[in-house]
Formats: C-alpha cells, structure tokens, sequence
C-alpha cells in the first residue's frame, strides 16, 4: 500500500463530503482522482438490465454470489478504488460495511456501461486496473456505438496483468459471461 494512495484516499474521502450531489461517485485509478457525474437514465435502464439478468442466473444457480450495482471495490495494494455499474460477487461482502476487495478473489464479473461524456475511463481505466485487481471478467458495454467487447484471461504483461483475450459484439447478441449470458437486444443506444 503507498503512502501515495492513502494520501489520495484521504482526499477523495474529503471530496465525498463536500461534492454535488449530480456525482455518484469519486474513484481513484492511476494516480488520478476521477469524479462519477450521475449517469443518464439509458445508462442506468442499462445497468438494471443486465443486472437483472446476471442475478436472476445467479439465484437459479443457487450460489451465493449477486450481481449488484453501487459498492465500492477498493484494492489498496494495487491503488485502485472503483465503482461498477454491476460486479457479481458474495452478498455477504457488504456486510462489512467496507468497500468490496477484489483481491481476495470474490469479484467475478465488473460491468461497465460506457458514458456519454468519459469513454476512456470505462475504455482505458477500467480494462487497466479491472485485471490488476484480479476480477476474471469485464463486460464493456457501448450504448454510443451499440456494441461492447468482453475481456478475460488475464496475463502478466511488462506492464502489469492484462486481459488477454478480448472478444467484441453487436448489440442484439446474446454474450456468455462465466457461467452467465447477457442478452444485449434489450439494451438502448444513447438517442
């Protein structure tokens, strides 16, 4: 853990008190503080219907995993704080009151449905630090353009893990996620 990112810590909690309310989160990813506006309502029908769609899979499976939107997922030996549009994980994480560590494996899937106004973040910051923090699958959702890319198989690159395999499509497919599909018919395009 850094001295550096408990200092960014210190301040992003700081920010949390005092910010608008038109942002939903404060994230902390490659030494950046990165401030969350509140999504678009297409963004958040998105994310209810893929969250949906993976709890409903989850609870017929009979695990004890949800597929859940709005934790935190913090890992500080990396140095990276996040807010998933949905994970799948153990329900019992939140009971901690803590935000959800991905490094102790818990974190299955993190989905990302990409903003009107910040692409790279879910483009180039998620798919960064979503590996470094363990979590075997990122579902990229793409209401700008209506398609998404699904990334796995982490590897150790030069530059620290990356997903090794990443696997584009169009909405109106139907994606296999882990154990899991996402039928993305169902998702809008930003009008």
């Amino acid at each position: 853990m850094s001295v550096d990112y408990e200092r960014m810590a210190e301040i992003a909690e700081e920010l949390s008190r005092h910010i608008l309310e038109e942002v939903r989160a404060v994230e902390i990813s490659g030494e950046e503080i990165v401030m969350m506006m509140s999504p678009g309502n297409q963004h958040e029908l998105i994310v209810r219907r893929v969250g949906k769609q993976l709890d409903a899979q989850v609870d017929r499976q009979g695990v004890d995993l949800i597929a859940h939107g709005g934790a935190d997922l913090e890992d500080r030996a990396v140095g990276v704080r996040r807010r998933p549009d949905v994970m799948v994980f153990p329900e019992s994480c939140l009971e901690t009151g803590e935000a959800v560590h991905p490094h102790e494996g818990e974190v299955e899937v993190g989905v990302v449905v990409v903003s009107r106004t910040n692409p790279e973040n879910g483009y180039e910051g998620k798919t960064r630090d979503y590996p470094a923090m363990g979590i075997p699958y990122h579902l990229l959702l793409d209401p700008r353009k209506g398609n998404g890319a699904l990334c796995s198989g982490i590897h150790r690159t030069p530059e620290g893990p990356r997903y090794g395999t990443s696997t584009e499509f169009a909405f109106g497919e139907t994606v296999r996620v882990g154990d899991w599909t996402v039928d993305t018919s169902v998702f809008p395009t930003y009008g």
